[in-house]
């Protein structure tokens, strides 16, 4: 026993992390908000995004509500509803995060500009057959859900306008 040293240290040290922002969830959520444009946030423009993201989730959860597989354009509405409502999400993270400045190939202005457009003449389709077939379902339980979903897509579209606009007034200034 005389070979066992005498200074022997038991102590340990954390482990060092070689990511950026440590390894604890402190460290996450500071990357997470460096990367971030906080001032997108707190933008008109953000808020009709948001807007448009709440009424999109509400407008295709009243139709999957009900049952829109009994008359065929509900399946339209469906399909617009659900696509428009990701691409904005997918939209609205790209901003939020900056992912734009890395992607500078991507004529943003003209592809935010298009996809707008687009968006408009699909929910005014949607809208239209939405509305002329409400009535397919008369004064059923399932009526109320299709008035209803009309009326958001209606304000959707308000939305979805408003937002355009105000990247046009951006977009000038």
């Amino acid at each position: 026993m005389a070979d066992f040293p005498s200074k022997v240290t038991t102590e340990t040290s954390p482990p060092q992390s070689t990511q950026p922002g440590g390894s604890s969830l402190r460290g996450l959520a500071a990357d997470v908000t460096t990367k971030m444009d906080l001032t997108f946030i707190r933008s008109p423009r953000a808020i009709f995004m948001m807007a448009k993201i709440f009424l999109g989730l509400v407008h295709w959860g009243l139709i999957a509500s009900t049952a829109y597989t009994a008359v065929p354009a509900y399946g339209w509405v469906m399909f617009v509803a659900v696509t428009l409502w990701i691409l904005s999400t997918i939209l609205f993270f790209i901003i939020l995060f900056r992912v734009q400045l890395q992607l500078t190939v991507v004529p943003w202005p003209l592809t935010v500009m298009v996809y707008h457009g687009v968006a408009t003449v699909l929910y005014f389709s949607a809208f239209v057959a939405n509305v002329a077939t409400v009535n397919a379902f008369g004064w059923s339980y399932f009526y109320r859900h299709m008035a209803a979903a009309s009326k958001t897509l209606e304000a959707h579209q308000a939305a979805a306008s408003a937002h355009k606009h105000s990247e046009v007034i951006n977009h000038i200034h």
